[in-house]
């Protein structure tokens, strides 16, 4: 099931702003966070004293430790089987490292500007390989890591986007995605485990790669039609001819997704919806095209893949807004458990080369990823605490799902995080928080933005509105071309639902998101005027008619089913003029804060450069910031404090009211900047 992405990735962070209340022109650039310690939060008013609680500064929240392991495609054990790879951005900026049984950690890259990530170690000794992009443009190499700690970029070229595709079962070769031949397709070369030296192995025309079988026989390739409507191609690349060969073929809208082969290389796991609402996982016989149903569930099957031997199959389940995830022995069929592991979601499980350990994450809403390492059979070890132990986790708050009827009688379902200062006594101000996508789903999970929100005293509810992933076919296609409608009416009307909880201020509602949430933030406070008092626009679109004619070259592969949910600007420019806020500020009366990454190239600086421009021409406060070295989502940890730090200032300013202007009192300091 494939739809128009423009939220950041899971390991960017929604990002950055500065303190400052006055109205400008210029974009502010930040480089430095404000360094504000904890402090005991004070009442909400003097007539019902809500229970004393330690409050923490973003700084505090984000010298959390976030880690993360390796690729699945790749080597995340060493060659002896003693450390595992993983990711750390204790230094600030991402950076790989090796994490040993007794918790140690060996930092493997040091580069403080651009984040790097680890896919793999190489099989028969400490090498590894890892990506990188330049500033947050997205424009990912494959370096190898030598031994020495030297980087051997083995994809160089200024435009060119790379990715890891795994190794050959023989450790010969390892395979990379590129598109240094031509910008809008992605072939497939094997480099030398050697001399890293690159040959063609298949050359792409218009497919998105999918997934490689063990031996390097088998290619899947994914092609989406439409946003409803996609199929899987494989490739027998020991053919001659190599023609790709359809192999879901279906009558109406049915949406496939590869997952992988399995480990004998004699069936094609893949994902299709043709038989209900969700995803669910089936198996594709390539000798005689036999099809079965393999994983069957009420929710979306997540992802599906084996350990390297394939004794046991791992998969997960989006259940709700949490992932269940499941690990099965392919000789039993019976569930593996593992010991000592506390209540959370499990994440990232990596077999140790003899399959006899492995390493995996787990979080909670209270607590961000921590890397645990078990014997099969045996008592879990945790390796991290990626939690401050400045703060104290109590103080923090366990998300719930809730759920409002819109006025179409429609379901909407979302993540709300209540704050421990609120009650019918003290009701505290609100944040309607909108995902990126506009496919895209809030789930559970730690997000260090929204608890330092919600620790200062405001409730965040992550509206999934129509048109998000995770509730089903029909709720996912609600919006499509229809966006800034329906949607945006779902988020006004959260705001709604936030107003008749006995606990929240209903005259303190706003709405902040990014990406595509960004754009719901503008588009809320530019075609709604008097439903939300304030708005913070995280690198959102404003300019619907430019931001589609202007998508990168890389994105080629699924132009068509993008123009088919957002429509083609060729001939649907009157209506993405009309959703779009830029050409309609002169609407927009409630304060907004505006983000952007310079180097971000879905949505272009220059959406943000105008919009601010034209709601300054309103006389309504807006601020603007600048990062100069980040792209659609940010990933140096000042910058994320910065930005957090930013929210709270502005959302004390002019939502909660701790020194805010009223309307009349804004036009006036704009008259006189």
């Amino acid at each position: 099931m494939w739809k128009l992405m423009l939220g950041a990735s899971a390991l960017a962070v929604a990002a950055a702003c500065t303190n400052t209340a006055d109205i400008v022109t210029e974009p502010v650039v930040v480089d430095a966070p404000p360094v504000i310690e904890a402090t005991v939060s004070e009442t909400l008013d003097t007539q019902a004293v809500a229970p004393a609680f330690e409050t923490y500064s973003a700084e505090a929240f984000f010298q959390t430790t976030s880690v993360g392991l390796s690729n699945s495609s790749g080597f995340a054990w060493s060659s002896d089987d003693s450390r595992v790879l993983g990711y750390s951005d204790a230094s600030g900026v991402f950076n790989a490292v090796a994490l040993s049984a007794d918790g140690s950690m060996e930092k493997l890259t040091a580069s403080d500007t651009d984040a790097h990530f680890p896919e793999s170690f190489f099989p028969d000794d400490d090498r590894l390989i890892v990506s990188a992009d330049q500033g947050g443009n997205e424009l990912d190499h494959i370096y190898v890591r030598e031994l020495d700690g030297t980087l051997v970029d083995v994809t160089p070229g200024d435009e060119v986007k790379a990715f890891f595709g795994g190794w050959r079962a023989d450790n010969a070769v390892f395979y990379v995605w590129h598109n240094g031949r031509d910008s809008a397709n992605f072939d497939l070369y094997a480099m030398d485990a050697g001399d890293y030296a690159a040959s063609m192995v298949f050359e792409n025309s218009g497919f998105q790669p999918g997934a490689l079988s063990d031996n390097g026989r088998w290619l899947a390739l994914d092609k989406p039609r439409t946003s409803a409507d996609s199929d899987i191609y494989v490739v027998d690349l020991n053919s001659e001819d190599q023609a790709p060969a359809l192999v879901t073929a279906h009558e109406g809208n049915v949406a496939h997704g590869t997952y992988g082969f399995t480990p004998d290389e004699t069936k094609l796991v893949y994902s299709t919806n043709e038989f209900g609402e969700f995803n669910q996982a089936w198996t594709h016989d390539l000798a005689t095209g036999e099809k079965a149903p393999l994983i069957e569930a009420d929710w979306d099957v997540s992802f599906v893949f084996y350990s390297p031997s394939g004794k046991y199959r791992v998969h997960a389940v989006n259940n709700d807004g949490l992932t269940d995830l499941s690990i099965t022995s392919t000789d039993t069929g019976e569930a593996v458990t593992l010991n000592g592991v506390p209540e959370g979601e499990l994440s990232q499980i990596r077999f140790s080369r003899d399959e006899t350990r492995i390493a995996f994450g787990l979080n909670t809403d209270t607590s961000p990823r921590n890397i645990y390492m078990t014997e099969l059979g045996g008592e879990a070890v945790r390796l991290t605490d990626a939690l401050n132990p400045a703060i104290d986790e109590a103080n923090l708050v366990t998300a719930t799902v809730e759920r409002f009827e819109a006025s179409d009688g429609v379901t909407i379902p979302g993540i709300l995080y209540k704050p421990k200062q609120a009650s019918a006594e003290n009701p505290v101000p609100a944040i309607v928080f909108v995902h990126g996508g506009p496919g895209g789903q809030t789930t559970r999970g730690y997000r260090a933005m929204i608890q330092h929100l919600v620790n200062h005293g405001y409730a965040v509810y992550g509206a999934n509105n129509r048109g998000s992933s995770g509730y089903g076919k029909t709720f996912f296609h609600m919006d499509d071309k229809r966006h800034g409608e329906e949607d945006l009416r779902d988020i006004v009307e959260a705001g709604h639902y936030l107003r008749g909880l006995d606990w929240v201020d209903a005259d303190k509602v706003g709405v902040m998101g990014g990406s595509y949430g960004g754009y719901m933030t503008a588009a809320a406070l530019t075609f709604h005027p008097e439903e939300f008092d304030v708005g913070v626009n995280i690198f959102g679109v404003t300019n619907w008619v430019r931001t589609l004619q202007s998508i990168p070259d890389w994105w080629a592969a699924f132009k068509e089913a993008l123009y088919d949910e957002m429509g083609d600007p060729a001939t649907d420019a009157e209506r993405h003029e009309a959703i779009s806020p830029l050409f309609h500020a002169e609407n927009v009366t409630k304060p907004m804060l505006v983000v952007q990454g310079a180097n971000d190239p879905r949505v272009l600086q220059v959406e943000s450069d105008e919009l601010v421009a034209a709601i300054r021409e309103n006389g309504v406060p807006v601020e603007y910031v600048l990062f100069p070295d980040e792209g659609h989502g940010f990933l140096r940890k000042e910058n994320r404090i910065t930005a957090s730090e930013a929210y709270l200032s502005f959302l004390d300013t002019y939502l909660k009211g701790d020194g805010a202007q009223s309307d009349s009192d804004a036009a006036t300091e704009a008259d006189a900047d």
